[in-house]
């Protein structure tokens, strides 16, 4: 092996596990996997939402303080984490301008009336084992005395 070729995959092996780490921190810190989505089309919208956050709090590292925990170690602005951007981001909201105005004080809405059913209900999918249910109740009912 040549030290160009040893090179390469030294550094195939830090950008997997940059794009390792970023998967975990996208599922556990931002919780891409928590929604239970009923759509493709949702899971798609939820996963471009998601990567839309962690843009921004990428780009929003040099604003944010290093809100670090007691055992972690003092990091550069440049150089924080998205978690540890996430953390700091509570001390950099008030900082900024708000192009909106004060929001209005209001009550929830009444909601669905106690005793009334939904009319709509949601739509369910198939998982696909239970296509056939139906005909093998059906036919073991037969079978049986």
């Amino acid at each position: 092996m040549t030290a160009d070729s040893v090179d390469l995959r030294r550094q195939a092996f830090l950008r997997r596990f940059d794009l390792e780490h970023t998967f975990r921190m996208i599922e556990q810190t931002l919780g891409w996997t928590r929604p239970k989505l009923r759509a493709p089309e949702a899971a798609d919208r939820w996963t471009w939402l998601i990567i839309v956050a962690h843009t921004r709090l990428r780009l929003a590292r040099p604003l944010a303080e290093d809100a670090r925990r007691p055992w972690e170690r003092p990091a550069e602005p440049n150089r924080l984490t998205t978690a540890r951007v996430r953390r700091g981001f509570r001390n950099l909201r008030p900082a900024l301008p708000c192009p909106a105005r004060a929001p209005k004080p209001s009550r929830p809405g009444p909601g669905r009336p106690l005793g009334s059913k939904n009319r709509q209900p949601a739509t369910r999918y198939d998982v696909g084992k239970t296509v056939g249910r139906p005909r093998i109740i059906i036919e073991r009912e037969r079978v049986r005395p």
